[in-house]
Parts: C-alpha cells; sequence; structure tokens
C-alpha cells in the first residue's frame, strides 16, 4: 500500500517538477548535478513560503505605518486642543486674579470708609449725649425759673395787700412817706425780677427750639451714616458666607473657632451703651450695636480666612496638568501645576510645618498643617525652604518647584486634606477667587 502510494506521489511530482540535471563543464572535464523531483519540490515550496512571508510582512508594516500616522496626527491634534484649553485656563486664571486684586483694593477701600464712619458715628453719639444733657438743663433751669416766677408772683401779690393796708395806717401814723417810699422800691424790683424771669424763660425756650432742630437734624445725618454702615457690612460679610460655605465649612462653627482661640488682633467690638438711666436702648444704639456685630464678624472671618487656604500655592504663570480625582482606577488626591523648574512655591494659609523631606512618591515634600483641622502639602520640589516646627504665614516661600519623585515632569502635586481625608483644592481656591 505504501509502495503504491510513494509511486503515484512521485509520479506526480515528476509531472510537475521532472527531474533536471545541471551541467558543469571546464576545459578538461564535464560534470552534472541530478535535481531529483523531491528536491524541486522541497525548493519551490521553501521560495513560495519565503515569498509568501514577505508579502504578509510588508503588508503589515505598511498598515502599522499608516495607523500609526493616523494615531500621531489624531495625538497631535488632541495635544493641540489639549494646549489651547490649557492657555485659555491660564489666561482665566490670570484674569481672576486680576479681579481678585480690584475687589480686594475694593474691600480694603470700604474697610478703611468703615472705619471712618464709625469714627464720625461715635462723635456725633458724643455729642447727641451732650445734647440730651443741655436739654435736660435748660428744662431743669426753665423749671426752676417758672418756680421762682410764681413766687415772686406770690410776694406780688402780698406787697399789693400790704401796701392797701398800710394806705388806712398811714393817715393816722407818723412816718408813713418812709413806710410807703420802702414798699415801692420792693415793688419795683420785684417787677423787674418778674420781666427777668420772663426773658430767661423765653430765652430758653428758643435755646431749647433751636436745640431739638439740632437734634432732628443730627439723627436725620446718623440716619444716612447708619445706611451706609448697614450697605457696607451686608456687601462685605455676605461674600465671606459664600466662600466659606462653597469650600464646605460651617460659617458659624468656623467663626466660634476663631473667636474661643482668638489671639488678640484687633479685639472683639464691645456693644455701645448710651444710657445711664437703666432705659431700654434705642433704636439708634441697636442699630448701632448690630453694626459693630457685623464688623467683628467680619473681623473675625479676616482671621479665619487667613487660618484656612484660600489661596493659589503659585503666583507666578502656570498651566494646570491634573485635576483631583480618579485616573486609572487610583485616587489622585490633589491638583498639579506646572511651571519652569524653581519656581517659588508659597503656603496657602498660615500655619506650622509638620513634614520637611524626602516621601518616598511625593520626593522633597512639605506637609503644613492648618487651623480647623486643616493640611496642605506640596510635593515634587527641587529645594525646601522651611524647617520642621517653623511657623509659616500665608504667601510664605517653602519651596521652589521640581521633578523628584514619581513625576513624569518639573510640576507641583498640591493637596488639601481636611480631618485626613483629601479634598478638592481647587474648592478652596475657585472660592476666594470668587470673593478676592
Amino acid at each position: 500500500m505504501r509502495t503504491r502510494l510513494a509511486i503515484k506521489t512521485h509520479a506526480l511530482l515528476e509531472r510537475f517538477f521532472p527531474e533536471r540535471r545541471l551541467f558543469l563543464r571546464s576545459d578538461n572535464d564535464t560534470r552534472f548535478i541530478r535535481l531529483k523531483s523531491g528536491t524541486q519540490a522541497v525548493a519551490f515550496l521553501g521560495a513560495a513560503g519565503v515569498v509568501s512571508w514577505t508579502i504578509i510582512a510588508t503588508a503589515i508594516l505598511l498598515m502599522d505605518s499608516i495607523g500609526s500616522g493616523n494615531f500621531r496626527e489624531q495625538a497631535r491634534r488632541e495635544q493641540i486642543t489639549y494646549q489651547q484649553r490649557l492657555n485659555a485656563l491660564s489666561s482665566e486664571r490670570d484674569t481672576r486674579a486680576s479681579e481678585a486684586v480690584a475687589a480686594q483694593n475694593r474691600f480694603n477701600a470700604a474697610l478703611r470708609q468703615i472705619s471712618v464712619m464709625q469714627s464720625e458715628l461715635l462723635d456725633s453719639e458724643t455729642r447727641r449725649r451732650e445734647l440730651e444733657t443741655g436739654i435736660d438743663v435748660i428744662q431743669e433751669t426753665l423749671r426752676n425759673t417758672m418756680k421762682e416766677r410764681e413766687l415772686v408772683g406770690d410776694r406780688l401779690a402780698a406787697l399789693e395787700e400790704q401796701i392797701e393796708g398800710g394806705e388806712t395806717v398811714a393817715s393816722a401814723s407818723v412816718g408813713s412817706d418812709s413806710t410807703l417810699n420802702i414798699l415801692s422800691d420792693a415793688l419795683a424790683a420785684t417787677a423787674a425780677e418778674r420781666d427777668q424771669v420772663v426773658a430767661d424763660a423765653q430765652d430758653a425756650l428758643i435755646r431749647a427750639a433751636e436745640m431739638q432742630a439740632e437734634i432732628e437734624s443730627m439723627e436725620d445725618k446718623n440716619d444716612r451714616i447708619f445706611r451706609q454702615l448697614e450697605e457696607a457690612m451686608t456687601v462685605s460679610v455676605k461674600p465671606l458666607d459664600k466662600m466659606f460655605k462653597a469650600a464646605g465649612m460651617n460659617p458659624d462653627t468656623i467663626l466660634r473657632q476663631v473667636r474661643k482661640g482668638y489671639s488678640g488682633q484687633g479685639g472683639p467690638l464691645t456693644p455701645l451703651s448710651f444710657t445711664t438711666r437703666g432705659s431700654e436702648p434705642t433704636e439708634d444704639t441697636n442699630r448701632a450695636n448690630s453694626i459693630l456685630g457685623q464688623m467683628d464678624r467680619l473681623n473675625l472671618y479676616r482671621i479665619a480666612a487667613e487660618k484656612a487656604p484660600f489661596a493659589s500655592p503659585l503666583k507666578d504663570k502656570f498651566r494646570f496638568t491634573s485635576g483631583f480625582g480618579y485616573r486609572w482606577g487610583r485616587l489622585h488626591a490633589g491638583t498639579d501645576f506646572a511651571a519652569p523648574h524653581g519656581t517659588p512655591i508659597y503656603s496657602t494659609a498660615d500655619g506650622v510645618v509638620i513634614h520637611a523631606g524626602w516621601s518616598s512618591g511625593y520626593g522633597r515634600l512639605v506637609k503644613i498643617q492648618h487651623e480647623f483641622g486643616i493640611e496642605t502639602r506640596y510635593a515634587h520640589m527641587s529645594k525646601i525652604r522651611v524647617k520642621v516646627g517653623q511657623r509659616v504665614s500665608r504667601g510664605q516661600r517653602v519651596g521652589d518647584m521640581g521633578n523628584t519623585g514619581r513625576s513624569t515632569g518639573t510640576h507641583l502635586h498640591y493637596e488639601v486634606r481636611v480631618g485626613g481625608k483629601p479634598v478638592n483644592p481647587m474648592i478652596y481656591i475657585k472660592a476666594a477667587n470668587d470673593v478676592f
């Protein structure tokens, strides 16, 4: 069976690949090489395999080249789009920074105006108190004058009775002329005293009317000052309320903590008290105390804002390269800022340095502990400029931007942690930009 199959296979090969001889002739001899059918078939299959592999490999290379070109072109277009978005964000950030500076200037101007208005308010309340005291004195003088007038009238009536009784006595007594002269002089003096008392009373009434008109004018002026102060307080305090709420911080809780641990900068404002008679405070006093309460709240907000990271860690131009959130299934716990190597990095709030050195993937790392359980981290630095235990203020330089640790390029990795848990730093930066 195998012999018959071998004969058929050989016959098939002979049909397509007949046996050939390859002659090699020299000057003295002639030789030949015998090419069997099997040898030719193997050579043919080998050559066909090489050609096929060459064709397939060439096609794969061409397809890969075409695909790579399209991918590179798409990546380039996406890179250009991303760069344009980054430039737009950088421009918007610069605009917001300019607006923040302008808003801060307006805020400072409002504070100066409020200080001037407060001084005017206190001066006007002092003058008003003096006028009230003067009116009380005038009213007391007027009452005493009226009593003296009544006494003079009684004395005058008694003298007239004495004069009428003295006429009958004078006709029978000696020296009546002298008595009449004394009585006449007393009557004239009493009449003059009465006229003077009436004139003083009229002057007192005129002065009281003038003082009442002055008090009414001062009340109108005080009302205008109160309205301006109330409007200024509303404009100044409400944005700060909104800023803390936008950062997820309860304003009342924050202010209680600031007041509890108050360090003495400025001091809480004391309510006004203009009455010493034990009566209820006036409406103006209540309004003034309300304004002082708002000013105290504004002062506490100022202290709290310095202690919370409501600022950007960079002052030079930069671009955002990566935001807060999950990437490839892992949490990116901060925001990345790209800028040239050595760009200054600043603390975003007052606090104490709790770490300044190398930390695994963070590279050169600075950690700052702030109030309200907030911690900020500044990673991948090329140089650290603070030490552990050092107190820093907002805007103080803590290091230089670099590329240390697990990093693919020069940038700052900035984190904000509340109670040990990472939160999006842009919440604080954006909340501050909306106010300042």
